[in-house]
Parts: structure tokens; C-alpha cells; sequence
């Protein structure tokens, strides 16, 4: 069974584990733009050490091209857990991320978001360029 399979969708402002995508609509041609990827913009995720997101994936992929970019990954890797020496976790991460790119020509950021417990989530957002 194909990956795709296992990778879910839905409307970010109804399900709290879609990434969501956050940058201009339209941006400059070969000019810096910000990104933010989130999970849990409309709806909180949780953030336990039982249920947390462990990581975002930021892709691009460029009208008329053959293969995808992968811009980005975010790895969110402390939930509250106790280390050594310690009665109880005190540090978490959150599961969002910024980061700047540049393109050249018009094209789909797409980002992808793993939670421990309910798997793969997907979302996209187009780019124009003028």
C-alpha cells in the first residue's frame, strides 16, 4: 500500500492535527519570504508526552517541474518527559516553525505534520510570483 494511503487531510479550522501554512499569497521573484508552519492554529494540540506533534516537513514544489524540493524539517523533541535526575519534565516544544525562502517561479508549498498517536496529516498552500 502506497504511503499516500496513510496520509491524512481535513480543514485546518475543524481539525486540530493539519499543519497549517502561513506566508504571502504572492511573493517577489527570487526575493526572501517568511513561512510559519503550526499545527493546532484554530484548535489546540495537545502537548504531552502521551499525545504531542514530533515533526513538520516543509516541501516545495515549482509549476512545471519534475521533482519536489524539500525546504524544511522541525523537530519538536521534548514533550514534558523526566530526564535523569529530575522528579518531573519541565521543558516542551511547541509545534510551529518559521523559516525564509526564495523562489524563482510560481508553484505549492506543501507541509507535512506527524502526531504520535493519529499519524501523517497533510496540507498545502499555492504560491504566486510577480
Amino acid at each position: 500500500m502506497p504511503l499516500s494511503n496513510h496520509i491524512q487531510s481535513a480543514d485546518w479550522k475543524a481539525e486540530k492535527h493539519v499543519p497549517v501554512i502561513e506566508c504571502a499569497d504572492v511573493v517577489k521573484a527570487n526575493e526572501w519570504f517568511e513561512v510559519k508552519v503550526s499545527v493546532g492554529k484554530e484548535i489546540p494540540h495537545p502537548n504531552t508526552t502521551e499525545h504531542h506533534i514530533k515533526w513538520i516537513k516543509l516541501f516545495f514544489m515549482p509549476e512545471g517541474e519534475k521533482f519536489i524540493y524539500d525546504v524544511a524539517t522541525f523537530e519538536f523533541n521534548v514533550h514534558g518527559e523526566s530526564v535523569a535526575g529530575a522528579n518531573q519534565g519541565s521543558v516542551w516544544t511547541h509545534s510551529a516553525a518559521v523559516t525564509w525562502m526564495k523562489v524563482t517561479k510560481p508553484g505549492t508549498l506543501y507541509a507535512l505534520a506527524y502526531c504520535n498517536i493519529h499519524g501523517l496529516w497533510e496540507s498545502s498552500k499555492q504560491i504566486k510570483v510577480e
